[in-house]
């Protein structure tokens, strides 16, 4: 959304943009915030009795003042043992905070802890009436700029942005019907940014639309994701090797054939590498770039109870064990009730040993132990790609999913 302001000074064009924010639920490159009424139930339950003591985090401050890239996960962290209970966060100022995504930099959150359970409740920031935005006058100069949502988001998302333009979920077939390179120059093997080569489409001829650059994502072939408990083919992902512009439309031309009559020749579309994660070569698909979606998530724990495991670690055939920030696949999706934004707790299988001290040597399995915390971003019917958030130790292909606790 750009806006046109008369501004006196970057402090009017941050106040207006916040009162944007707050009255609207999206603009360009501000996230939407959705609350769920079951979330709202739980915040107003808070609201009447407060949380136990039990629940706060053991450093839990009291006094915290909102900072510029703050996200609502973080500040749950500082007062919760579970994070994705936020909604009793937000439940402990309900009354102070109608939206818990439309708090700012600068407002100030004060703990207060009183038989035996606590509440937090939200001081006026210096510059600010009842938390809100102050009101600056605007001077009669005019200018023209992008407002930005300045309201805290959920989570932070910039590590998982350059890999949802990656992974594309497709059936067995499903690349099959896509764009192909079908040539490079001076016959060159491998492909890299900057490098030009030639593309045909399957269906029909790659065309180029002169009112609108076109971009490709290219694609190599498809590995199987599988269930590590049953072997279960789940999906197929393809592999990301990076994008392409095309720069000319495919076409045909007549040519002297070697018995020198003229015939119909295929020419094909020219593209130019501008990004590449692999070197690309010839048979590499070319699947059209999508249009940009500004993701929200909701981080929450699932309302149905699931059972599910770690199926790969994303951006590698061969490591099996995974660590905080990386993304994994899940054997849980669409048909499971998972959605983007579910937080699953990840446990370790315990281990199988004898039991030495008893003289007839019985078989022990040790518990199951809980190693950590995902949040899946992104759902297809049968698998999900999740990001770790938390781990006290190596996460593993095949450790379990369950509900957090």
């Amino acid at each position: 959304m750009t806006t046109h302001l008369m501004a006196k000074s970057r402090l009017a064009l941050a106040a207006v943009a916040a009162l944007a924010g707050a009255l609207t639920s999206a603009s360009v490159g501000a996230q939407s915030f959705p609350i769920t009424s079951e979330q709202r139930q739980t915040a107003a339950a808070v609201a009447q009795k407060g949380v136990p003591l039990s629940e706060l985090a053991a450093n839990a401050p009291d006094r915290y003042t909102i900072k510029s890239g703050d996200t609502l996960w973080g500040i749950s962290t500082l007062f919760l043992k579970s994070p994705w209970r936020w909604p009793e966060l937000w439940g402990m100022n309900l009354e102070d905070i109608k939206n818990p995504h439309r708090i700012y930099p600068g407002q100030i959150l004060l703990l207060e802890r009183n038989n035996g359970v606590a509440t937090l409740r939200l001081a006026n920031a210096v510059g600010t009436a009842n938390g809100a935005p102050d009101t600056v006058r605007l001077s009669p100069r005019t200018r023209s700029e992008n407002l930005p949502d300045f309201a805290l988001p959920t989570l932070r998302t910039s590590v998982i942005e350059a890999f949802l333009a990656e992974p594309m979920i497709v059936d067995e077939a499903g690349l099959e019907g896509a764009a192909r390179i079908v040539a490079t120059q001076e016959e060159r093997v491998l492909l890299g940014r900057g490098d030009r080569a030639y593309a045909r489409g399957t269906d029909s001829p790659l065309l180029d639309n002169q009112n609108k650059e076109q971009l490709f994502r290219v694609f190599r072939n498809a590995k199987p994701l599988k269930d590590p408990g049953t072997g279960e083919v789940l999906a197929y992902e393809a592999q990301y090797v990076g994008k392409a512009v095309l720069a000319r439309s495919e076409s045909t031309s007549e040519v002297n054939g070697s018995d020198g009559k003229v015939q119909s020749a295929v020419v094909p579309a020219t593209i130019d590498i501008v990004s590449a994660k692999e070197e690309m070569r010839v048979g590499d698909r070319l699947i059209p770039e999508p249009p940009k979606q500004f993701a929200s998530y909701t981080p929450r724990a699932p309302e149905a109870r699931v059972n599910g495991r770690i199926v790969s670690v994303y951006g590698s055939t061969s490591i099996v064990n995974a660590s905080q920030n990386q993304v994994v696949a899940i054997s849980l999706g669409k048909r499971d009730g998972i959605e983007s934004g579910h937080v699953l707790a990840i446990q370790k299988d315990g281990a199988r040993v004898v039991d030495r001290s008893d003289p007839s040597r019985p078989l022990m399995k040790l518990p199951d132990e809980r190693n950590g915390i995902l949040m899946v971003f992104s759902s297809y019917e049968r698998v999900s790609y999740a990001l770790i958030l938390e781990i006290s130790d190596s996460v593993r292909i095949g450790d379990r999913l369950i509900n957090p606790r």
